[in-house]
């Protein structure tokens, strides 16, 4: 999010690409020909682009992504996003660079299922980040924040709903993960991260709901008793999906982050796949001698 609180991109690289109807269609059986690297912008003029790929598009080193005519890389200290891509419904040209600067990077693994089919690996919960997509409004500066999740199974195979929540403190940042598994058991996480990358469990404050999405996907996050979230920023709000600035109290500090709630029962009814369709194309082939 920019300092000022009016900008905001969200960046996800896929190898499956999840929310992709394709994936679902083609059975999930080869991730490597799904997959995609999501921009979407926010404020005004924001923009949304979501290409799934086929296996030609990829190339992985060790300190590389490329899917297609975007990439990531990392030198040590930066991961620099270089995004050249179109956007639905607008087609547009989104195109520029990203750079987020880690105040550390973290050995932090959250097992999200007792088997550990899937995990949360915050990288760097504490970054800067820098922007420049050469349109007017779009260079500027704010915080940031890097992390992964892995998984060999579908998401909505082992989860009916989720929420996460990442808010800058004066410390460095505070995360919440908040699990409902099909299996009947919940799993809740709470880890304050400092400056250097030093991560502890905090005493989390309750969850706490706030006012639902336009779609009514239910939203709670943690607040101090007596408190209520609330939204801030509005940026993706779909079916099932919701990704939104928050305003909340945590332990006396006021703070402001960004908040996702996921609903998988929603997710996995057949009828939002066509919907989907529309605003994730799909792109097969691609020759990197083009």
């Amino acid at each position: 999010m920019s300092a000022c609180g009016t900008r905001a991109i969200s960046i996800i690289a896929f190898i499956g690409s999840v929310f992709s109807p394709w994936y679902r269609w083609s059975g999930r059986r080869s991730p490597d020909n799904n997959v995609c690297i999501n921009v979407a912008t926010y404020g005004r003029g924001g923009r949304w682009t979501m290409t799934d790929r086929g296996r030609d598009a990829l190339r992985q080193t060790e300190d590389s992504f490329t899917v297609g005519p975007s990439g990531l890389s990392w030198d040590g200290t930066t991961l620099t996003v270089d995004i050249n891509e179109v956007s639905t419904p607008h087609c547009q040209r989104v195109q520029g660079t990203v750079k987020i600067h880690p105040a550390a990077v973290t050995g932090v693994e959250v097992p999200l299922t007792a088997d550990g089919a899937h995990i949360w690996r915050p990288f760097a919960p504490t970054a800067e980040i820098e922007v420049d997509l050469g349109r007017s409004g779009w260079q500027w500066r704010g915080h940031g924040y890097f992390d992964a999740n892995f998984g060999t199974r579908a998401l909505e195979a082992d989860f009916g709903y989720w929420t996460w929540g990442r808010y800058p403190t004066k410390a460095g940042t505070a995360s919440f993960y908040d699990v409902a598994r099909r299996d009947g058991t919940d799993l809740e996480v709470a880890l304050s991260f400092d400056r250097t990358g030093g991560v502890s469990v905090m005493d989390a404050p309750p969850k706490t709901r706030f006012r639902r999405s336009n779609w009514l996907v239910k939203r709670e996050t943690r607040a101090d008793p007596g408190t209520t979230p609330r939204q801030v920023k509005a940026m993706l709000d779909a079916p099932f999906y919701n990704r939104c600035g928050v305003e909340t109290t945590l332990h006396g500090e006021r703070v402001s982050g960004v908040f996702e709630a996921l609903d998988l029962d929603r997710f996995r009814g057949p009828w939002l796949m066509p919907m989907l369709a529309v605003r994730v194309p799909r792109r097969p082939g691609w020759n990197f001698g083009d």
